[in-house]
């Protein structure tokens, strides 16, 4: 089945620490089904210079977050939203939020 949240995305956090903080997708793992929110997440990772120029330290960066505690953001009603999937007469299909009825965009 294919995902509804795409890489580009807004989305809204919906459950967890986060909750209720916006932002942009950087990636999406598929098989997992996880998605990697920028801003969103933070973990600390304690890394060890590996080589003579590469400092060791304490780096924060994003962790990944499953599917279902995103939801995608609508800026007409400026809330998460569910997506649908509306085919055209042209039998191109077109992601919908459910809340405002619009088309979202590509990306």
């Amino acid at each position: 089945m294919a995902l509804k949240i795409r890489k580009g995305d807004t989305v809204q956090v919906i459950a967890g620490d986060d909750k209720g903080k916006t932002g942009r997708v950087l990636s999406v793992d598929e098989d997992k089904q996880r998605v990697i929110v920028e801003k969103v997440n933070f973990i600390k990772r304690h890394t060890k210079a590996r080589r003579a120029g590469v400092q060791g330290g304490i780096i924060e960066r994003e962790a990944p977050i499953h599917l279902s505690n995103v939801m995608l953001y609508d800026d007409k009603t400026g809330r998460g939203t569910r997506v649908g999937v509306r085919t055209l007469p042209d039998g191109t299909r077109e992601r919908v939020s459910r809340a405002s009825g619009e088309t979202i965009s590509k990306g």
